[in-house]
């Protein structure tokens, strides 16, 4: 049967008969502090933009134990480390800080870095992770926040973070050496207001 004469013949059955497209899922997700068996989902999302993207300018792929050893620290110093989980428990994302400096007068600075999986963008939870980030780390009583955002490929996490309340306040250009191409930085910063108790900031 030709595939007109199909859908001529289809069009002649009740509706209640036909064939109806199934609707779209919604797209849900949690969002959670990081747990140890997240860890390998984490690493395939990051090595992906290793090997495939300028928005990261590692050149060599991560291990499972470098991932546990960088929770780890973050941990020690009480940093946040998020995750977004589907409701089959795939992790779509994950969003953390790290300290700007080893030195000690940079504890109250961090620089923030979000990475989702290719079937999780474009559906906001960028945003989603950037707003618990950001909460978590005013709880933490962090005072500022730094992203550092390559100056090729990474319009979309400019943008993200322009609506967030992120000013751009400087560029380095060709810094970065990936691909055959010379790469430049993105700094953009946003003051917090971190959780007071009893006149003392948390951190």
């Amino acid at each position: 049967m030709l595939e007109e004469e199909y859908e001529k013949d289809r069009r002649k059955l009740p509706r209640h008969l036909q064939r109806q497209p199934e609707p779209e899922r919604p797209f849900t997700f949690t969002i959670r502090p990081v747990e140890d068996r997240d860890i390998p989902d984490i690493r395939e999302i990051y090595n992906y933009y290793v090997t495939n993207s300028v928005v990261t300018f590692d050149e060599d792929v991560w291990s499972v134990a470098q991932w546990r050893k960088k929770r780890a620290g973050l941990a020690k110093q009480g940093l946040p480390f998020l995750v977004a989980e589907s409701p089959s428990g795939q992790i779509l994302g994950y969003a953390l800080v790290q300290p700007m400096s080893s030195k000690s007068a940079y504890r109250f600075s961090v620089e923030n870095s979000i990475y989702l999986g290719q079937a999780a963008t474009g559906k906001g939870l960028g945003r989603a992770l950037l707003e618990a980030l950001i909460e978590a780390c005013e709880a933490a009583g962090i005072r500022q926040m730094v992203a550092v955002i390559s100056d090729k490929g990474a319009e979309g996490s400019v943008a993200l973070h322009e609506k967030m309340g992120f000013v751009e306040v400087g560029r380095m250009g060709r810094v970065g050496f990936k691909f055959g191409r010379w790469l430049g930085t993105i700094y953009m910063q946003k003051a917090l207001k971190p959780v007071k108790k009893k006149g003392l900031f948390t951190r």
